[in-house]
Formats: C-alpha cells, structure tokens, sequence
C-alpha cells in the first residue's frame, strides 16, 4: 500500500467542479453560493491527488471524535452519523470513538482504531498540538486522515480538512463589532475552548481585526470551553470589575454568548443596556437577541461540516482530487438595523430564530426539518 501524500494544484474549473459537490452537504439558508471563502481566496487553492488511496469497496472508516462535551459537537456527530446512514452502501462498517476531550485516550483510540484495520480515518482533534504527532503515523501508514472541525499544525498528516472557516467567521464577527462601536469602546473577548484549533484560530482573527482600531481596548479575554455555564461566570466577575464600562462583548460560539447575557441580565441590566454581542450556533442565543433587542452578529460555525467530512472522505476512497481545505457555508445573521459598512445579513434575525425549536437548538445542522437531536437515530453499518 502506498503512504505517501501527492499534492498538487488543478485549473478553476476542475477545483469548482469539486466543489460544488462537496458542499452539498451544508444547511439550507439565504446564501446558497459556493463559500466566500473560496470566491475571495486570493490564491489558487490546492487539490490533493488521492489516487495511491483508491480502493475498492464497501470501505471500513474510522471516526475518532474529541467528545461530545457541548451541544455542538452532539449536533455535528449526529450528523456524521446521518451521513453515514445515507451513504452505506459503499461503508462496510463505520467505528466511532470518543474521547470525551482527553487527548491522551484519543491517541489510544485513534490506535485501537489503526488495528481493526481501517481504510480510512475521520478525526476531529481534541488539541492540535497533542495529537499532531499520531495522525503523522496514521498517514505513514498508507492511512488517509480527513480532519473536521478542528485541525492538527502539520499540513502532511491529514489530507484534508473540513471547516467552516474559523477565521472568516471571527473576521466577521470582529469587524461587525468594531464597525457598530463606531471604532472606539471597550470590549470583552470570550473565546471557546483553549488550545482547540478552532478557539484559537478565532481568537487570533478577531484580534487581527481589533488591532486596526486603536481606540477600541480589549479589557479581558477569557476562555469558556464553549460553555453557557462558564460564560455566565466569567462574564459576571468581568461585570463586577468593569460593569456598564463594557461596551461590548465579542464571542465566537453563541454557546458561551449565551451564558454573557444571562449575566448582564442577573446584574441588573435592562434590555436597553445589555452592550451589542456576537456569537452564532445556539437558537437560544437569537431568541435571547431578538426578544431583548441588542445589537447582534451571528455566523454560524456549521455542523453540517461532519456530512460533508463523510463526502470528502468517500472521495478519497474513490480517488478522487479533494481540496486540502474544503469550506462549508456559514450565514451572517444581523439584527434589525445593525447591519455595518462591511456586515450584511445573509438571513435578518427576525427571520432566522427558530421559534419552535428549544433554546439548546443548534443551527445549521444540515439534517433537515424533521431533524430532532433528543430522538435521533441513525441506522449505519457497525
């Protein structure tokens, strides 16, 4: 069996072809073209040649996941899962593991997994740094790596990853926020969990963006593991040093965010004098938006991104060229009359909450009307 990556780079017209199939995948909404990420890309965007991968099926995939820690990542594994199902008659069996966040037991995992002869793995790492070294030996092996969600730091250990880009949805979000404090105030970062690719790839856009306005000052930043309940902490001891000092609070998951005006709110604060917040995914934190009426940016960080990694790796099963990084669609979402010079809304906020859904609701699912976290079932081959 061959081990050895081949990247290389194909025409424009090849690279949308393969787009455009896959992002099928991701959750229905007002933008439907390919990923700005993509279109504004100012370089070519690599391919990688998969063919030493092809082999014939029905295909044996290993998935090895981070946990399933917040309602996030449920939603994104039950959508592997879905996919999975829908795709089964080229998947022999499908092994999922879960590390619940420890990375030391998703290296014996990813192990375990390498043992019961895998065709390929779909892994979605607890920390970059951790398991860097593992996926290494798992691509050596003559094993492809399709990483989701979060990446590893070498580009030669996985053959593709699938986001929804990080850095644009923070850029985003950033801007939007920077842009509605008209340049200037004082704000609170509150990224998700530390030392996860996603966290700190965010946290690192979003500062970009701040540093270009030197009148707004970032007074803290705190992590919040993607956790309602660590929100509302941090954020209740920000406000009792700072209070309606706070002009504004960036998040990058409306998880966290969530938890931030729960605590503006058990402080005292009144609707009117709850500061502007970004941060998307979690129904209940649009429905918290639109019933209080705070400024407010969303972008979704899309679990529909675990269908699409089911796709690219099926692809690469089939050798067929996949792109190193595909990027799934988000929507900006914007509250009514807070939209910025750079800041559109793909979906108004009004129209986006889910009404009928709970709280805990994670958008972007990508599984359809009918989708239900609390009774889901997949019927995948095991």
């Amino acid at each position: 069996m061959k081990s050895h990556l081949k990247p290389g780079t194909f025409g424009f017209a090849g690279l949308l072809t393969a787009s455009v199939a896959l992002y099928a995948g991701a959750a229905a909404a007002e933008y439907k073209g390919l990923p700005r990420t993509f279109i504004w890309n100012p370089g070519v965007v690599s391919l990688v040649d998969t063919s030493s991968f092809k082999r014939e099926g029905p295909y044996r995939i290993g998935f090895s996941n981070a946990s399933q820690a917040d309602l996030w990542l449920v939603t994104f594994a039950q959508g592997v899962q879905w996919q999975v199902a829908n795709r089964k008659d080229l998947i022999e069996k499908f092994i999922i593991t879960d590390a619940n966040s420890d990375p030391a037991k998703q290296i014996s995992d990813i192990q375990d997994l390498v043992n019961q002869d895998i065709d390929l793995l779909i892994v979605n790492p607890a920390t970059a740094d951790a398991l860097n070294p593992i996926l290494g030996r798992v691509m050596r092996q003559g094993i492809p790596v399709v990483t989701v969600a979060r990446r590893v730091g070498d580009d030669e250990n996985f053959v593709s990853f699938v986001t929804a880009s990080d850095a644009a949805l923070a850029r985003t979000c950033a801007a939007w926020m920077a842009e509605k404090l008209e340049g200037k105030g004082k704000i609170v970062l509150l990224p998700g969990l530390a030392g996860s690719s996603p966290a700190e790839a965010r946290l690192a856009a979003a500062k970009e963006v701040f540093a270009q306005f030197p009148q707004i000052e970032v007074i803290d930043t705190q992590y919040t593991g993607w956790s309602p309940a660590n929100g509302k902490q941090v954020m209740s001891a920000i406000i009792q040093r700072a209070g309606k000092e706070i002009n504004g609070v960036w998040a990058d998951s409306g998880l966290q965010a969530s938890g931030s005006v729960e605590a503006f709110q058990s402080a005292g604060f009144t609707a009117e004098q709850i500061p502007p917040h970004t941060g998307g995914d979690m129904n209940g934190m649009y429905k918290a938006a639109l019933k209080n009426g705070f400024p407010f940016c969303g972008a979704d960080y899309t679990p529909s991104m675990g269908i699409t990694a089911v796709d690219v790796a099926l692809d690469v099963l089939q050798g067929a060229a996949v792109p190193k990084q595909v990027d799934v669609n988000f929507q900006v979402v914007v509250s009514e009359g807070d939209e910025t010079t750079s800041v559109k809304a793909d979906v108004p906020l009004k129209d986006y909450v889910a009404a009928d859904k709970p709280d805990d609701f994670i958008m972007g699912h990508g599984m359809g009307p009918d989708y239900d976290p609390k009774t889901f079932k997949a019927e995948y081959p095991q």
